[in-house]
């Protein structure tokens, strides 16, 4: 037992001391580590990346009255723009504005803000220290809704150099008027501008600027807007003056859109000529088929009511005239004289046919001649009933000559042959319709068509 003990203790003792090393190791490591990172420090240090008191005892924030523009009572402090597109997210023709997302950068001098620095690095903070210095108050003009996206913080970037120069950014999505002009819709392209100018500040104490010229408007190029083309942006600026408070220097961003016309092409124009071509379908009817003709025009018409109405509820109410409500407004007027002409049809023949019965009415013993005329070049009536006129009495076949041309008729039915009969009949049937054909309908075959195209030809060599 006492040899157990004494086994046992010497293991414990061994545990302890492998144990302690360890403990001396690690603890050399780390202050090894511990003197690396002083090395390191020493190797790169930079007030601007390691200072650790606060931020506005480095930019001396607390020592000057940043409620005052920089260089106040000096000559204007100028302020550099440029702007990065983000996206065109939308162009509205009801409301008549754009939306548009944008990066938005300011670039000024403030001299309150330099700060000792070896290595000549910027500092970065986000919109904290904005609230507590001085900025442009650029806003934007005509602007109808903003916001600057504060997701999942606000988006704002604040970029402070030695030597005082600024970089003050912000992402933005603003809704903006734009002015539109729909005498050429959909043919037409339209011209739109987003301003921004100082609110408070005039050309005297503030000069906004371009800060690279054109080279200052930068665009995504995966911008792309479903109904326009986008066909340029630029930029411009002028002085805007208000007689109250002066004059202020307002920049531009301007952009070009072209629409789109295949859309329209399918959902109007198209349509709208096909209405236009099936209302000439009316012109090769029987004018005799009322129906077929008065149901044919009256669909046309509501159909292009429907067309228009349905173009005209996607636009603002203008009181100028449109090109689309020319077209269709045209193509209506085609459609409604094509049911206008066959009124027009009809009421020719109906006085045609009140004068043919006034005058049998007159001259009663003439009537048997059309009638013999009219069974022959039908075709409605069998050969026993051609025989039948034989057996008419003189009083009811009422003058004699008439009686020698029957005889004619009847005998030139009885001779002919089977296939004879079937050809004469398609003739006569044939021979039948030309008869029942207005002239008016002959002449509007190859008016409207005519008319119809030579309006297009104008239509699309003026507005495209």
């Amino acid at each position: 037992m006492p040899y157990f003990a004494k086994l046992l203790l010497f293991i414990f003792c061994l545990v302890l001391l492998v144990e302690s090393r360890k403990h001396r190791r690690r603890r050399w490591t780390s202050q090894l580590e511990v003197q690396k990172a002083g090395h390191m420090y020493k190797k790169n240090h930079d007030v601007t990346k390691t200072w650790k008191g606060k931020t506005e005892q480095l930019l001396r924030v607390d020592d000057h009255d940043f409620t005052m523009r920089p260089a106040f009572g000096g000559p204007a402090i100028p302020v550099g723009v440029d702007v990065q597109v983000e996206s065109l997210d939308s162009i509205s023709e009801v409301d008549m504005d754009f939306t548009m997302t944008l990066y938005l950068r300011h670039y000024w001098k403030d001299e309150r803000l330099s700060f000792p620095s070896t290595t000549n690095k910027s500092m970065t903070f986000d919109g904290r220290l904005v609230k507590k210095i001085w900025v442009p108050d650029v806003f934007f003009v005509h602007s109808k809704r903003s916001f600057i996206h504060d997701t999942t913080t606000d988006n704002i970037m604040l970029r402070v150099f030695p030597d005082g120069h600024v970089l003050y950014s912000m992402r933005i999505t603003v809704t903006a008027m734009c002015n539109m002009d729909f005498s050429h819709f959909p043919l037409d392209s339209q011209t739109c501008s987003l301003e921004l100018e100082s609110y408070a500040y005039t050309d005297e104490d503030l000069m906004l600027y371009w800060k690279n010229g054109n080279e200052s408007l930068k665009t995504d190029e995966k911008i792309s807007l479903s109904q326009f083309l986008i066909q340029k942006f630029h930029t411009t600026s002028r002085l805007a003056f208000y007689s109250s408070t002066g004059w202020y220097n307002r920049l531009y961003i301007n952009f070009t859109l072209r629409r789109h016309i295949f859309f329209f092409l399918l959902q109007t124009y198209f349509p709208a000529t096909l209405m236009v071509m099936l209302s000439w379908v009316s012109f090769w009817i029987d004018r005799r088929a009322v129906p077929a003709r008065v149901s044919l025009g009256i669909t046309t018409v509501l159909t292009m009511s429907t067309i228009i109405t349905g173009v005209n509820a996607s636009m603002p109410r203008v009181s100028y005239i449109k090109a689309v409500d020319i077209y269709l407004w045209v193509s209506f007027v085609f459609v409604f004289l094509s049911v206008l002409e066959y009124a027009a049809v009809n009421y020719l023949t109906t006085v045609q046919e009140r004068k043919e019965r006034k005058l049998r009415e007159k001259f009663p013993c003439t009537c048997g001649i059309p009638h013999s005329k009219t069974m022959m070049l039908d075709g409605n009536y069998s050969e026993s009933d051609a025989n039948s006129l034989a057996g008419y009495t003189r009083s009811q076949m009422v003058p004699e000559e008439e009686k020698q041309e029957k005889m004619v008729v009847h005998l030139a039915m009885s001779n002919a042959s089977n296939s004879s009969r079937k050809r004469g009949l398609k003739g006569h049937v044939g021979l039948r319709i030309i008869q029942n054909t207005h002239a008016i309908d002959k002449y509007s075959r190859l008016i409207f068509p005519g008319t119809y195209i030579f309006f297009n030809l104008i239509y699309w060599s003026v507005f495209s």
